[in-house]
């Protein structure tokens, strides 16, 4: 069988991995460049493994980057960001992935879209055109190259490596930016009606991502669990399904609860959240009650994320930041403007800037810490016939 090669490089950004693309190196035509994407990847895959593609068959490694220099005067590099359903024919295009973003910076810089010292900290200037946002990534770089080792520990990571600082700038949208301004129905917790499951308290916003925000009680959880516990029991990621493609729809992205499901699983994202608890995650580590502000998981693409999705990161920050969301109210006041939570890999802290300003809250930058490595790079191959 004739297969056909395309310059790739695998790379893990954050808690997250996927494969990274020059959008030159793609033909122009989306649809075919999603079949030859999805082939890459393995989807769809009725038996939900990847065998037969570079995909993890999980949320978090079915993932695909485009990058290619920036058109823009105030950016380096243009990073499109693709969820790949394992089991359907869909890419979903609608948001970002907070964890790949680590990777671009350095992803940037060896493709040569991005200038950098021989030595010291490249500042990469971001534009995520998924959700038209900016992002300055921070690269330590040593004798002209990215540094990948290092000493930085990330939860939901088994090996240290090199801290990149990251900064979304005014994280919060923007009255033209997809789903409106922060809050797009104008108050920070509404209620969603729900067929079948009732009303339901949820915080909507765009910070990072859409994303939506309940209490973990309305869903007769305790906001300390792992993925086993949620990810086997089809009736409670039912709701959580119906609860998130409602919220949808109440923010404008999509036109109905079945459309939100079958069109866009990737955003908005469903996340529940709770008071401090200890609990033990995921590698056996204990997280006591004193070390975090408050417990928070996070859906991705129907299932419970095994850490916490970079985006959901920010929209914690931002959420916990502005009084009255259902973060803000679990969470309490902050030190210094900083969050730190409990996901189901341990324990991460975000920082928001929020201000009060001609009558509403303003959030000017998140910021939060990652890491990335190349994993493998060279080229993947296709049946030549996608």
């Amino acid at each position: 069988m004739a297969q056909t090669s395309i310059p790739a490089v695998y790379m893990r950004g954050g808690t997250s991995k996927g494969v990274f693309f020059r959008a030159s190196d793609l033909p122009q035509d989306p649809v075919q460049r999603d079949a030859i994407l999805l082939r890459v990847v393995g989807s769809p895959d009725r038996y939900g493994k990847h065998i037969d593609g570079m995909g993890g068959a999980t949320s978090s490694t079915s993932k695909v980057v485009l990058l290619s220099p920036s058109s823009r005067p105030d950016c380096d590099v243009d990073y499109l960001f693709g969820a790949v359903a394992v089991d359907r024919p869909v890419i979903d295009w609608s948001g970002n992935c907070g964890n790949l973003t680590a990777a671009v910076g350095p992803a940037a810089i060896r493709y040569g879209m991005a200038s950098a010292p021989r030595d010291g900290i490249a500042v990469v200037r971001i534009w995520q055109a998924n959700i038209n946002a900016k992002i300055i990534a921070h690269v330590p770089m040593r004798d002209g190259d990215v540094v990948e080792d290092g000493d930085f520990e990330l939860d939901g990571v088994t090996f240290p490596a090199a801290e990149i600082r990251i900064e979304f700038l005014d994280p919060a949208g923007s009255e033209d930016g997809e789903g409106g301004a922060m809050f797009p129905t104008g108050q920070p917790i509404d209620t969603l009606d729900v067929p079948g499951i009732g009303r339901i308290a949820a915080t909507l916003i765009n910070a990072g991502n859409p994303a939506i925000f309940v209490d973990a009680a309305a869903l007769g959880l305790t906001g300390t669990e792992l993925q086993d516990d949620v990810n086997g029991d089809a009736a409670l990621l039912a709701r959580c399904e119906a609860i998130r493609a409602h919220g949808a729809v109440a923010m404008g992205l999509a036109a109905s609860a079945s459309e939100a499901s079958e069109k866009r699983p990737h955003t908005p994202k469903l996340a529940f959240v709770a008071r401090p608890a200890a609990y033990t995650a995921s590698d056996g580590k204990r997280v006591e009650a004193n070390s975090i502000d408050i417990n928070a998981r996070i859906l991705s693409m129907g299932k419970l994320h095994h850490a916490m999705t970079g985006t959901g990161a920010v929209a914690i920050s931002v959420a916990a930041a502005i009084p009255g969301t259902v973060v803000q109210r679990l969470a309490g006041p902050l030190d210094g403007g900083r969050v730190r939570f409990g996901h189901p890999s341990g324990v991460l802290s975000v920082g928001a800037e929020a201000e009060f300003k001609d009558g509403a809250w303003a959030v000017t930058k998140s910021i939060m810490s990652r890491s990335a490595r190349r994993l493998m790079e060279g080229a993947v191959f296709v049946p030549a016939a996608t």
